[in-house]
Formats: C-alpha cells, structure tokens, sequence
C-alpha cells in the first residue's frame, strides 16, 4: 500500500532510485564507510524534508531510495547529497583522500553524473529487495 505525504499544498508520494558512482569506479567503500554514508545522506535528506527508504552499496558505488516533497528537485537534493557526503567522509576517513581514484580526481570521490528513476513502474518492496541483495563489502 502506498504511503502518502501530506504537504501544505500537495498530497504526494514521489519516491526516486539514485545511483551514485565513485569517481574512476575507485573501490572506496567498506562497512564502516558505507554505515557512516548512510548516517550522512539521511541527515541530509531531514533538510529537504525527505525520507531515505532504503540504502546500500557496493566498493564502487551506493543505492538510494528516497521518499521527497513536490518542493525540491532531485537534482538540487543529488547535488546536496553528493557534495555534503564528499566533504564529510572524507573528514571522517582522511585515507578515503590517498586513493588512486579520488587523488587522480584532484580530491573527487563522485562521478559527476548520477542515475536518478522514478518508482512507479516496480512495486516499491521489489526495488527494496533489489537494493538489499547488493554485494555489500564486509
């Protein structure tokens, strides 16, 4: 069953799947930079007024599932998510900065592009599942 959100102006229940890719697909992610990541990207959605549904991720990139008002684009959340989780993981895990991938990139951790897709063609349970079977690094 759907969830709606409930707006000053809008009923809505707008979900998007995000991908984002590490600069040069560089392996930087483990357990404990993804849980941090995770930490970062949800309290960075509070400011937009969203919900992160679902995360996980891969050494060489992340999945989100996010649950936004009518209000903010996807790309000004995108921009806000990739730029604020650079920033403070690699405040968090200085090593992140050494990697071939982000020193070649003069200190860039993401690609610039991002892949960004509406939910409405897959239940939201079969997307969750999809992004909780991801090879997660132990």
């Amino acid at each position: 069953m759907f969830k709606y959100n409930k707006g000053r102006h809008s009923v809505h229940s707008l979900t998007a799947h995000l991908i984002f890719v590490c600069k040069r697909r560089g392996c930087v992610f483990n357990k404990d930079r993804l849980e941090a990541l995770e930490e970062i990207f949800d309290k960075v959605l509070d400011d937009f007024e969203a919900e992160l549904l679902e995360f996980n991720g891969e050494q060489d990139h992340v999945h989100l599932l996010v649950s936004y008002p009518p209000k903010h684009s996807i790309a000004a959340m995108v921009n806000s998510l990739k730029g604020v989780s650079s920033r403070r993981l690699k405040d968090m895990f200085p090593e992140i900065s050494e990697f071939w991938s982000v020193a070649k990139s003069k200190n860039t951790l993401w690609s610039p592009s991002y892949f960004a897709s509406s939910t409405g063609g897959a239940p939201i349970e079969v997307l969750k599942k999809y992004i909780q079977e991801q090879d997660r690094p132990d």
